[in-house]
Formats: structure tokens, C-alpha cells, sequence
């Protein structure tokens, strides 16, 4: 595939993805439906690891490193943004969660001693404010407000949990550990400790067997959770990760636009304003040089949806 190919790939999957939660809600519990993702996704990269035959063996103190990951990374940042989608709309949540980018650039900045350039808080500010924008007529006009305002609060918690999740795959990676076994093994434990949570609450562990909810499982599952990851690191390997992380701009406009078309996300004219400095603000971002220690920071790693 080339390099259009790949980053269509990406995008249209990433963006895709936050409408596709939708489906999961509703019959079963929220974190039960992470488990059953997150479990069925490592299973399909433990299997992809068998058939090429990848090494697995890891000492302990490196599964508790994974073990980190997947509890933030995989588990209490998926299970936030399943809440925050039962508030608001899908596209809003996606909106909120590019905010992403800037939360890992404070990270890096407190873990890692990464520089932050002035063009970078402009940025940061740009979005911030964009996301601010697009939420104010939500909560003006929404007859529920209190609804707007938790849903926001647990998107940007869940935005936080996948930052500091991203630490620990930095972290992963100047260690010069295998991306795809350290996330199959964090998915593993992001998936085992959610299901440990929701046992702990008394969720039943029901299955919904229509068609709407296994095949979103699916989706999320093997597209969302890995051709799409593949395909992106796929496009870092062909054009470095600053080119590559340009998908964190695209991908809340095709959540946006398929929110718009399948949930009635209603349009303002702050809305247009505010979509529009968001995407600035992450463009400009990444289009800022940073001066990174010479391993890798976080700054451009992309999340999974």
C-alpha cells in the first residue's frame, strides 16, 4: 500500500471508530465491552506474534511496565471515553480527545525533559480554545447541560489516562522493546484488569448478540485495534513520525462529519469556528521542530480508537 493508501487507511478507521463505540453501548456494561475488545484484540496480536514467530519471553519487571500501559493506555482511557460517549455525541468526544497531542507534549516536558517551544503553547491554546468553542452552544442549548459538562470532564480524564499511557510506550521504546509484543501484552492486562473492575462492581458479563453489537466488537477489535495501528506505524516507517502524525488533525474531522451525519450533531457558527482553531492549533503543533532527548518522546505517538 502506499503512502496515501496508509494514511487514508488510518484516518478513516481512527475517525470511524468513535461513531462505532456507539453501537457498544446500552445492554452491556461499559467496561465489560472494553474487556471484551481489548481481550479479543491482544488475542489477534498474540496470534499475528505466533505466526511470525516473534519472541514473547520478558522478564517480570517489564510485564509491569506493560501492565502500566495497559491499565491506562488500554483500560481506564477506553472505559472514560465509553462513559463520556453515553453524555455527548461521538464527534465530541473526538474533538476533545486531539487534545492528545498537547497532553503529550506537557508529559514529555515532566517525564522527559523534552523542550517546549513557544509555537507549541500557541498551539495548545489554539485548541484548547476550539474545543471550548465547539462545547459553549452544547451547553447553552442542550436541555441537558449537566450531561454536556460530565461527558466533556470524562473525555478530557480519559484524554490524560491515554497521555500518561503514552509515556509508558515511550518509555517502552527507549528501551528498544518490540511495539507490536508490548502491545499485545498491554492490551492483554489493560483487558484483564478492566474485566477485575467490573467484577469488583457486580457487572454481569452479559454478551448482547445482535448484529450492531458484534459486529462493532469486530471492528473495534481488528480494524480499530490492528490494521489501523499497522497501517500507521506502517506510514512512520515511510515518512517519520512528525509527517505521519498529521492524522491526529484529520482523524476528528471524519469523526465530526460522521457524527454530524449519524447522530444529529447540530452546527453553530462557534462550532465551525472552533473546529477550525482546533485543527490549527494541532497542525501548528505538529509542525513545530521540537528538541527531544535523542530517543523517542511521545509528542507524536497516535492513539488507538
Amino acid at each position: 500500500m502506499n503512502t496515501v493508501g496508509l494514511f487514508l487507511t488510518s484516518v478513516l478507521i481512527w475517525g470511524s471508530t468513535w461513531l462505532v463505540i456507539t453501537f457498544q453501548l446500552g445492554t452491556v456494561p461499559a467496561e465489560v465491552s472494553v474487556a471484551y475488545r481489548f481481550g479479543l484484540a491482544a488475542a489477534l496480536l498474540f496470534a499475528w506474534c505466533a505466526f511470525r514467530r516473534l519472541p514473547l519471553r520478558y522478564p517480570a519487571r517489564v510485564h509491569s511496565t506493560f501492565a502500566l500501559q495497559g491499565l491506562l493506555l488500554f483500560g481506564l482511557n477506553y472505559v472514560l471515553v465509553y462513559f463520556a460517549e453515553e453524555q455527548i455525541s461521538s464527534g465530541l468526544v473526538a474533538l476533545i480527545f486531539s487534545l492528545l497531542v498537547f497532553c503529550n507534549i506537557a508529559a514529555a516536558r515532566l517525564f522527559f525533559g523534552t523542550r517546549i517551544r513557544p509555537a507549541t503553547v500557541a498551539g495548545a491554546l489554539l485548541g484548547f480554545a476550539g474545543v471550548v468553542l465547539v462545547l459553549l452552544p452544547e451547553i447553552r442549548t442542550s436541555h441537558a447541560s449537566g450531561s454536556v459538562m460530565l461527558g466533556a470532564m470524562l473525555a478530557g480524564l480519559s484524554t490524560i489516562s491515554a497521555s500518561l499511557g503514552n509515556i509508558m510506550a515511550a518509555h517502552h521504546q527507549r528501551r528498544n522493546l518490540p511495539i507490536l509484543q508490548a502491545n499485545a501484552f498491554s492490551m492483554l492486562y489493560g483487558a484483564v484488569l478492566v474485566a477485575l473492575y467490573a467484577a469488583a462492581r457486580g457487572q454481569a458479563f452479559t454478551f448482547d448478540p445482535s448484529f450492531a453489537y458484534i459486529s462493532s466488537l469486530l471492528y473495534l477489535a481488528f480494524f480499530g485495534s490492528v490494521v489501523a495501528f499497522g497501517a500507521y506505524l506502517t506510514l512512520v516507517r515511510h515518512i517519520g513520525a512528525d509527517r505521519a502524525g498529521y492524522t491526529a488533525a484529520a482523524i476528528p474531522i471524519v469523526a465530526i462529519v460522521l457524527s454530524t451525519l449519524f447522530e444529529g450533531l447540530q452546527w453553530h457558527l462557534a462550532t465551525f469556528a472552533g473546529v477550525a482553531l482546533s485543527i490549527a492549533g494541532t497542525v501548528l503543533v505538529l509542525r513545530t521542530k521540537s528538541t527531544p532527548p535523542p530517543t523517542p518522546a511521545p509528542t507524536k505517538l497516535s492513539p488507538i480508537r
